[in-house]
């Protein structure tokens, strides 16, 4: 089947209402394209961080993307969504209000990004192997994640979980615990019990994430013993953050944020064993600095800081 794709270029202003009026046209799954910048919730929601060139200024410009059947009869949908506009810039600035059209296939957007997503090494043990790829290279010693992200974070990919990785990999002994704060996919957690923990508990504030986890553990035939994934925000959740328990992980891992690693490192203490190990990643370089002052301040002894790309891991200990 093909769609047209019909696309106003208005202002962010007018957007709601632009997106109610075609909404009230019987108009599902409209697509907003803007520059405004995510507010302080979204960050802490969808754990994510941006570098400074990869925002764009916010000049009040948006874009409404919307897709018609080719069945229907598009002059006909044009014309009431030209009166919709009309009506609505008596009473907000639209903009030049010009509507462009292409033409696409229905495909399957869900599942489309996955012939991108291949098997690749992360080091020389270490292999990550989407569930939908055959392996054709493998050795002996290679430790195989099979993984399928979902909605979730988390191929293993990026350079916040390779750093993670890397740490993880430095610092794991045998028979240890390790808590998994913003486990998303459940990558690090998966890695953490093949290189040798004994059990994982594995948090995050998305329902998708623990999904994704869940399934990855079942993939990987990590059992219900060894694995726990709990939804919960503990930073925010006193009587979640309880239920972790005291002092009771070896290592304590979070490749989320900068913004939220540091209230994080005021609580990471009160879930670390003596000699306990703090692995952080997720950090842009230029809020470094900010992130190691607020660990000191919390009663960690920084050990290393590494990096990649534009992205900082720093791991530290609870001073003795």
């Amino acid at each position: 089947m093909k769609w047209n794709k019909l696309t106003i270029d208005t202002t962010t202003a007018a957007v709601d209402m632009i997106s109610y009026s075609l909404e009230e046209m019987g108009i599902e799954g409209v697509e907003i394209i803007d520059h405004v910048p995510l507010s302080e919730e979204d960050r802490k929601t969808m754990y994510v961080d941006l570098l400074p060139d990869e925002i764009a200024p916010d000049d009040g410009t948006a874009k409404i993307c919307f897709y018609v059947d080719e069945k229907e009869n598009l002059e006909e949908v044009v014309c009431r969504v030209k009166e919709e506009l009309a009506n609505i810039s008596r009473f907000l600035p639209i903009g030049s209000g010009t509507i462009s059209f292409d033409t696409t296939e229905e495909e399957d957007w869900i599942n489309n990004w996955k012939q991108f997503f291949k098997p690749f090494r992360l080091d020389d043990n270490i292999v990550i192997k989407p569930t939908w790829e055959v392996l054709k290279e493998q050795k002996e010693d290679d430790l195989v994640i099979q993984i399928d992200p979902g909605t979730a974070f988390g191929t293993g990919s990026h350079e916040t979980t390779k750093l993670c990785i890397s740490q993880l990999k430095k610092y794991i002994k045998p028979h240890q615990t390790l808590l998994d704060v913003g486990c998303g996919s459940g990558i690090l957690s998966i890695i953490g019990l093949k290189l040798g923990v004994e059990k994982t508990v594995g948090t995050d504030i998305d329902p998708n994430a623990i999904r994704a986890t869940l399934e990855n553990c079942q993939i990987n035939q990590v059992t219900e013993e060894e694995y726990q994934a709990l939804q919960g925000n503990l930073l925010e959740d006193e009587e979640f953050r309880a239920s972790l328990g005291s002092h009771c992980y070896d290592i304590v891992v979070a490749n989320i944020l900068a913004d939220v690693i540091i209230p994080l490192s005021a609580l990471a203490g009160s879930f670390l064993k003596k000699d306990g190990i703090f692995i952080t990643s997720g950090i842009i370089n230029t809020k470094e600095e900010e992130v190691k002052e607020a660990m000191i301040k919390n009663g960690f002894e920084i050990l290393e800081i590494t990096r990649m790309g534009d992205w900082v891991s720093i791991t530290g200990r609870p001073k003795k």
